[in-house]
């Protein structure tokens, strides 16, 4: 989750780490999401390996977005916790994203689109962001002497 933290660190997006499981300490995971909303927060990334219940856990106690990270925790890649955050009953959504550090990366740029929807100059970092992507992969392609794709007016 070093990559979640990261990349929201760099959006300048304020974050909090708080480690906690659904089955080992539910008392923890039901006062932190019901307290949650109270203090600004505005959506909730939940990694976890394994059964991987955690997001779908704060997902049915909050009206907060919840975005689940699958981890690779048990020898199977990570493919069961994939199935066990993405598997979730009708009503309670849960986004999922790729398994591991980009997961962990991946969660941090959707949650920070989801706050840009109200936040114009969030808005902007995103698109910066995004541009700024697309310039070192076209540097990179450029480097390795392959063709850079047609912009778009082409």
């Amino acid at each position: 989750m070093e990559d979640a933290a990261r990349t929201l660190g760099e959006f300048g997006v304020p974050w909090e780490m708080v480690v906690a499981s659904a089955h080992r300490s539910p008392e923890l995971v039901d006062r932190y999401v019901r307290a949650a909303e109270g203090r600004g927060i505005r959506v909730l990334i939940a990694a976890a390996g394994g059964a991987a219940h955690l997001a779908g856990a704060l997902a049915a106690r909050t009206v907060l977005p919840v975005i689940g990270v699958p981890l690779d925790a048990t020898g199977l890649g990570g493919l069961d916790a994939l199935l066990s955050t993405v598997q979730m009953p009708p009503g309670v959504p849960v986004a999922a994203v790729s398994i591991g550090a980009w997961g962990a990366r991946n969660a941090a740029v959707l949650a920070v689109q989801m706050l840009a929807t109200g936040d114009p100059e969030l808005r902007e970092r995103v698109r910066g962001y995004k541009a700024a992507m697309a310039r070192r992969l076209e540097a990179n392609a450029s480097e390795a002497r392959l063709p850079t794709p047609p912009s778009r007016g082409a």
